[in-house]
């Protein structure tokens, strides 16, 4: 099927469903050959992916995934990554804020790849144990209402496609893949883009992977987060469905408006100190950051206003409670070791 989509993709002519995603399928359990891998990836991306072809490539993903199995509803909090801002690991520190304030989140992510510190970086810098069994993060998800996946732990056949990957100097669709792959197959969503024009897209295709409550988020200073330094362009899922899009800026809030490098973070160690601080409630443009995220979570998991949500997010950190989550997370991951 991949030989047939190459040539479609060469003549500029979109995929069916089926055809994405079974080339997919293909490229995932190893019966593409590297050469199909990389023309079928730079074609696709040369014409431009539709809506259609990325849900299909993400559902092929999907169906190669190992699976963290859980009986609730729970929340992801992730951005695409590429937005070169090296900003400090804003979704990482506000999934600690949103599950301390009740909303089970199952935090999927991996190792910086265009950045100096990705969120399983920042998390073992913090003493979390990231590379653990499936079944130890189900227990924490159970225990603490949140758990971390480790990419590689889960998307086992990504090995396939890897030194593709490496060798191509372009993006292709698995920079958008990765948030719209969850293992725990999260209904709740708060994703950040690394261009303003793939915000409704990646909404829409939230929607048709089953998504029913989402936000999508660009800070147009090019976070792919919702930033305190800049309005942010969103688009919103209710019931399964695309619904509303809107600006955001942190002015709404009672936020001071930052400067872009306020937001910087650094290594690992460092991105570490700059979470323990947040967490431990220090003020500033980085705690802002967090608050605007954690906050949209919130929203998009309770049903009610961002104020009402931001007023909750301020709690959890001033009562200690998202520190607390962090402790718990670090014992309960080197339990046994």
């Amino acid at each position: 099927m991949i030989r047939e989509a190459i040539v479609k993709l060469a003549n500029k002519e979109d995929l069916s469903y089926e055809m994405a995603e079974q080339s997919m399928d293909e490229i995932m359990s190893g019966q593409a050959t590297p050469v199909q891998m990389s023309a079928f990836l730079i074609a696709l991306s040369m014409k431009g992916e539709t809506i259609q072809e990325i849900t299909a490539c993400a559902k092929g993903m999907r169906n190669h995934c190992v699976k963290l199995l859980n009986d609730r509803e729970v929340l992801e909090i992730v951005g695409t990554g590429g937005d070169k801002a090296n900003s400090f690991n804003i979704s990482t520190v506000s999934a600690l804020v949103v599950s301390a304030a009740g909303v089970p989140v199952a935090k999927h992510g991996n190792r910086a790849s265009t950045s100096k510190c990705g969120a399983a970086d920042v998390l073992e810098a913090l003493g979390v144990k990231i590379d653990i069994p499936v079944q130890k993060s189900e227990e924490i998800l159970r225990q603490t209402g949140m758990c971390f996946m480790f990419a590689q732990n889960y998307h086992l056949s990504m090995k396939y496609v890897a030194p593709v990957r490496r060798e191509l100097p372009v993006p292709t669709v698995f920079n958008i893949l990765g948030p719209l792959t969850n293992p725990a197959g999260a209904t709740m969503q708060l994703m950040g883009v690394y261009e303003e024009a793939l915000v409704e897209p990646m909404a829409k295709v939230l929607s048709n992977l089953g998504v029913e409550k989402a936000m999508v988020v660009y800070g147009q200073d090019g976070l792919d987060e919702i930033s305190a330094s800049a309005p942010t362009t969103v688009c919103e899922v209710r019931d399964g469905k695309w619904y509303t899009s809107y600006e955001l800026t942190p002015e709404q809030f009672g936020l001071e408006r930052c400067r872009k490098e306020d937001l910087a973070g650094g290594t690992p160690e460092e991105n570490a100190e700059i979470a323990r601080r947040i967490l431990g409630g220090e003020t500033g443009p980085k705690r802002n950051a967090v608050l605007l995220n954690s906050a949209a979570a919130i929203h998009i998991a309770r049903g009610i206003s961002m104020e009402e949500a931001m007023e909750e997010a301020r709690k959890t950190i001033d009562g200690g409670r998202a520190l607390a989550q962090l402790e718990s997370l670090i014992r309960l991951s080197n339990l046994g070791e």
